[in-house]
């Protein structure tokens, strides 16, 4: 079973997302509440993909993305950004993010993306 790392600051959106991917048979998760906690969860856990928020305290999901793809360049990451965040969502896929989804995102969205993603 794929392990997925939701990075978000806000934990009801973790807890929405991960709600939302257990209904589908997803079980096996890591959370980060910022891009620096979540760059430490890579380096430790190697998720399988990793949906991370674009804007989050002490480093956002554009730093964390560069960081992630050194540590291994093939990190399938699925950006989650905000209405109106089109620009940074465009820096993001030439960053290297395989997708994204616009918040708030509707729970077909969210998972055609990820079983899209994980094949």
């Amino acid at each position: 079973m794929s392990k997925i790392m939701i990075v978000d600051d806000a934990a009801f959106m973790r807890m929405m997302i991960k709600e939302n991917l257990k209904k589908e048979g997803f079980s096996e998760f890591v959370e980060a509440a910022n891009g620096e906690e979540a760059v430490a969860a890579f380096r430790q856990e190697s998720p399988d993909l990793t949906l991370l928020d674009i804007t989050m305290p002490v480093k956002d999901g554009l730093a964390a993305l560069t960081e992630i793809r050194q540590i291994n360049p093939d990190a399938r990451v699925v950006m989650c950004s905000a209405m109106g965040q089109e620009n940074m969502v465009i820096e993001a896929i030439k960053l290297g993010a395989l997708d994204f989804i616009v918040k708030p995102f509707k729970p077909e969205r969210l998972l055609q993306t990820v079983k899209g993603v994980l094949g």
